[in-house]
């Protein structure tokens, strides 16, 4: 049985057994990848390079799409590789910075969904102190703190992993270096010490998740007491999809960590996987950002200067709402 100093190399989960088929999951993937890389893209030029985005909500938003960038960038390329040259090979280093970086995304982005549910909180519910509350000098705090521990829980994570032994052959069974497909190939007790990580973890995760929901509770209870219709179809229609798209992410991220090895089985894995590691960074641009006016006024200025090659950005700042 190898061990983790003589394993040079892993192999991932093949996602069809044909040609053909891979072929056509490259194609698939490509499209989801192009999609990710276009939405995302938008909204960060657009933010950046328009000054009525210069506020702390759009902030926030961009700070939601470079996360969301680094993270489908992580798992995607690699995947699509191997099913276009029809292999399934990744080194160890590739691994080991495959699952730092996705965790150190994937954690990141979280933080700064909680943090963009609280600024939307303060906005709605606390409008007369947001400009004391949310001002410059906070948001770059939160924001430096959401990626901070990011950087933290990746490295904890990734260290904890990847020190252990591996004795249980070096075959993956996820189209990227997943943390729990790893500890499969674990040969020592130690992996209780990773559970334990991952239990704490997520109950972490889960208390956030548990902020969100009661912030946009208390939206919606201030969106309610408005005597305008219009503005409470406005506010639903807005904050339930940001809680579905959330949801998605917390339950399939739980139950690919938590899972009972009982029920495990390759394409639950994958499925699973693919819910919450490329689905929500590829359709946040839609939730988050393309249903707002301002966003779509935004990009549709950006691309009436790039037609007239006069594209001219302005340094980025926050100001008050």
């Amino acid at each position: 049985m190898p061990n983790s100093s003589s394993i040079s190399e892993f192999l991932l989960l093949a996602l069809a057994d044909t040609r053909q088929l891979q072929l056509l999951h490259f194609w698939l993937l490509l499209g989801i990848y192009l999609a990710a890389l276009l939405g995302n893209g938008l909204i960060s030029t657009a933010v950046a390079c328009h000054h009525r985005l210069h506020t702390p909500m759009y902030f926030f938003l961009l700070n939601l799409a470079l996360l969301d960038l680094g993270c489908i960038s992580t798992t995607l390329p690699k995947a699509m590789a191997n099913a276009l040259w029809d292999t399934r090979h990744i080194s160890y280093s590739g691994c080991v910075a495959q699952t730092f970086l996705f965790v150190f995304f994937i954690s990141a982005e979280y933080c700064i969904l909680t943090i963009m549910s609280y600024d939307r909180y303060v906005a709605i519910c606390k409008p007369l102190h947001y400009g004391t509350l949310i001002d410059r000098r906070s948001c770059a705090t939160m924001a430096a703190a959401a990626w901070g521990t990011g950087l933290l829980y990746s490295l904890l994570h990734t260290a904890s992993t990847f020190s252990q032994p591996l004795c249980r052959g070096n075959v993956v069974d996820q189209f990227f270096c997943e943390i729990p497909q790893i500890l499969k190939l674990s040969c020592s007790k130690f992996y209780l010490r990773q559970f334990g990580f991952l239990l704490v973890s997520i109950s972490l995760a889960f208390g956030c998740f548990v902020f969100i929901v009661v912030s946009y509770a208390q939206i919606f209870r201030a969106v309610l007491r408005m005597p305008s219709e219009q503005g409470c179809h406005k506010a639903f229609s807005t904050c339930l999809p940001h809680l579905a798209v959330l949801s998605l992410l917390v339950s399939t991220a739980t139950f690919a960590y938590l899972k009972p090895t009982s029920i495990s089985s390759p394409s639950l894995d994958l499925l699973v996987s693919f819910l919450y590691s490329v689905v929500p960074p590829a359709i946040n641009p839609l939730i988050y950002s393309m249903r707002n006016q301002e966003v779509k006024d935004a990009l549709w200025k950006l691309m009436n200067k790039c037609v007239l090659k006069s594209v001219n950005c302005q340094p980025f700042s926050i100001k008050e709402m």
